[in-house]
């Protein structure tokens, strides 16, 4: 059994991380508002159930989520969490790279990507005027495809020079596509990236992440945290038409979803458990990160994490086809 507060070691890094960490796209108003009493009660729920990770953006509700994210840490002693956040979108009036998926947010704010590496660097001092910190652990670089080459050559050397200089512990980056992490780690320069925050590509329902990321990761150190475990909610509540960010959710990936909740249900095993705690089982993959809009959902997640698993379980899902035999699976609890 995982609990969400245990603490593991991020890789080479030397910072310490719970295995549950909170992505914090929802409390900027993803699709939805949230408000601040209830993104500040969800945020002292995730203190009191153990979580000790936190990944915010400038780009979650231009801003917001920074500002809502620093107002609930700063209460806490600055050695006990570790705080990422990222660069690559700077946010000021007028920035021209808006996106629909953030409601109301603040007027006439806006991103614009800008990788280059004095903007990087106003990025990080911007964040921390939100945050109201005066440090931050982990840099993400935030869709370092957006702009490749660029990211590559003056975003990471902006965040290894802050790296060198002690400001921050740890680069990373923030993708949702696994080669293009798998071609930054090789591409950038020694020591490169100490992280991936990995969204999507290696979950119960995509293991794509593992065909090479993955064993790039564990050989060189490089911790991974896993987003997007849940697939969208479609785990939870598989539906035909259009629902959660899928315009149509394709016949044969429902198919999928049906065989995996069935397979659950024979363990007596809720499925969003089994996804929660499968990216765990690969040694590279330090943490998983959730994301929540209010208390009662970081209380399930933490639920979700600690429920028993049988091994039965799994493998079942590997003789059905349903995971890969080579995809390494959490370990029973021995304590």
């Amino acid at each position: 059994m995982t609990n969400a507060g245990d603490i593991v070691p991020l890789g080479r890094t030397g910072l310490a991380v719970s295995r549950l960490g909170l992505g914090l796209a929802s409390l900027g108003g993803l699709f939805a508002p949230v408000s601040d009493d209830q993104a500040a009660a969800t945020l002292d729920r995730a203190w009191e159930v153990g979580i000790r990770l936190y990944d915010t953006a400038p780009v979650y509700g231009y801003g917001r989520s920074e500002v809502r994210t620093g107002r609930a840490l700063r209460s806490h002693p600055r050695g006990d969490y570790v705080l990422c956040t990222k660069v690559g979108r700077l946010i000021e009036p007028g920035g021209p790279d808006t996106q629909a998926i953030w409601a109301d947010p603040p007027p006439g704010l806006g991103p614009r990507l800008d990788y280059r590496y004095q903007a990087v660097l106003r990025s990080v001092e911007d964040s921390l005027n939100r945050l109201g910190l005066d440090q931050v652990d982990v840099l993400h670089i935030h869709d370092p495809d957006e702009d490749y080459p660029m990211a590559l050559r003056e975003a990471y050397r902006a965040l290894d020079d802050l790296r060198r200089a002690g400001v921050i512990h740890a680069v990373s980056l923030g993708v949702n596509h696994a080669d293009v992490a798998a071609r930054f780690l090789r591409e950038a320069p020694p020591p490169g990236p100490d992280a991936v925050l990995l969204a999507g590509r290696y979950t119960l329902m995509d293991q794509s992440g593992l065909a090479d990321l993955l064993p790039l990761c564990a050989r060189r150190g490089v911790a991974v945290l896993a987003a997007g475990v849940f697939q969208a909610g479609l785990l939870a509540e598989p539906r035909s038409g259009a629902a959660y960010g899928y315009a149509e959710v394709p016949a044969a990936l429902l198919d999928r979803v049906h065989a995996i909740r069935a397979i659950c249900a024979e363990h007596d095993v809720p499925p969003l458990a089994a996804a929660i705690q499968f990216p765990l089982g690969h040694p590279a993959v330090a943490a998983v990160l959730v994301g929540a809009r209010s208390p009662q959902e970081v209380t399930d997640s933490a639920a979700l994490l600690a429920h028993p698993v049988p091994p039965q379980l799994w493998r079942r899902l590997r003789a059905t086809g349903l995971l890969p035999e080579n995809a390494p699976v959490p370990e029973p609890d021995i304590r």
